[in-house]
């Protein structure tokens, strides 16, 4: 009989919660444990990072979980020396499972000598060894186009509009999907067609980074319920004074839901002083002790969404087929 080798994980430090919780997702699917390969990851005194893999990994399917959220470098660093480490052990093939793909808001030069430097990124990440790449809501999707190898970007779309039609189940007719800017509405659009809801979008005019000059409602969110949905959250700034304009144009209610929650410096304080009753992220980056404590931010799990991935990935079946709300469902079994 063939020898069947089995998907192995492997995990840095950027979110052991999520890795630990495809592990345990994966178990459950494939009927057996399904661990994090062990292994060490330690700084020596002047901050160099060292990788040592205490399972024999020889012709085995490799996927390493680690998102490039902040520390970015720390983290793309251990990314690129677990994957070395990996590649001088035989592994059969590595996988780098990014849920958040760090370096994605510098996509293309936005001015004069400038970088672009999510592409030095996607060389840096194939010049290591990872032979595939699966992450989550690419800030831009021409990004997949970076890389020399194939690129599964998956979608927290469908999490979000199973959580959708649960949360607000008897009030659907009365939802209003917001794009923060005219750049998201694609994203927005995708999800306002999954739940038959009305798109309208927020016109923003930045005069300089990080400060928001002037902002109008393109659409009637008059007695609505508004959910605003976007990528990425940083400072929270852009979000609360939105939610802010949404209200002052007779909106009921404002939720926002956000695939990445980076919420840096002062945002947890701004979202729980902000006109938003509730704000959702998934789980792609590790959430701090302000962000699990706060009221009104919640976590939506997306460990079985990347267990699933990393299955069909492994058994060379369809990704794609998990943007599906017929397959998506049953995956998400006893969330909603």
């Amino acid at each position: 009989m063939p020898i069947v080798n089995e998907p192995k994980l492997i995990a840095g430090n950027a979110n052991l919660t999520l890795a630990k919780a495809i592990s345990r997702r994966m178990s459950l699917h494939r009927g057996l444990k399904v661990g994090l390969v062990d292994a060490r990851i330690e700084r020596f005194n002047d901050q160099e990072i060292f990788v040592e893999v205490y399972e024999n990994v020889r012709g085995e399917d490799m996927f390493i979980i680690q998102p490039t959220s902040n520390p970015a470098n720390d983290n793309l660093m251990e990314l690129l020396i677990m994957a070395d480490a990996l590649k001088r052990s035989s592994a059969r093939r590595i996988t780098a499972v990014i849920p958040y793909f760090g370096y994605a808001r510098q996509d293309r030069r936005s001015k004069a000598r400038t970088p672009i430097s999510a592409k030095l990124v996607a060389n840096m990440i194939v010049q290591s060894g990872i032979e595939r790449v699966l992450t989550m809501d690419l800030h831009a999707t021409q990004i997949q186009g970076f890389f020399d190898i194939p690129v599964d970007n998956l979608y927290a779309s469908p999490i979000f509009s199973l959580d959708i039609q649960h949360q607000f189940k008897d009030d659907l007719d009365n939802l209003m999907i917001v794009s923060p800017d005219v750049g998201g509405v694609a994203r927005a659009r995708e999800l306002a067609k999954r739940l038959g809801a009305p798109l309208s979008i927020v016109d923003k005019r930045r005069e300089k980074a990080g400060e928001i000059a002037e902002m109008t409602v393109i659409g009637n969110v008059q007695g609505k319920k508004c959910l605003i949905i976007d990528d990425i959250c940083d400072t929270a700034g852009t979000l609360c004074k939105a939610a802010e304009v949404i209200m002052q144009n007779g909106a009921s209610e404002v939720h926002a839901y956000i695939t990445h929650g980076v919420l840096s410096g002062p945002a947890v304080e701004r979202i729980s002083n902000s006109v938003m009753k509730s704000l959702v992220v998934t789980d792609s980056i590790e959430a701090s002790a302000l962000v699990k404590d706060s009221n009104n931010i919640r976590i939506v799990p997306t460990a079985p969404l990347f267990a699933q991935a990393i299955l069909n990935i492994w058994n060379g079946t369809s990704v794609s087929s998990l943007f599906d709300t017929e397959t998506l469902s049953p995956i998400y079994d006893g969330h909603y």
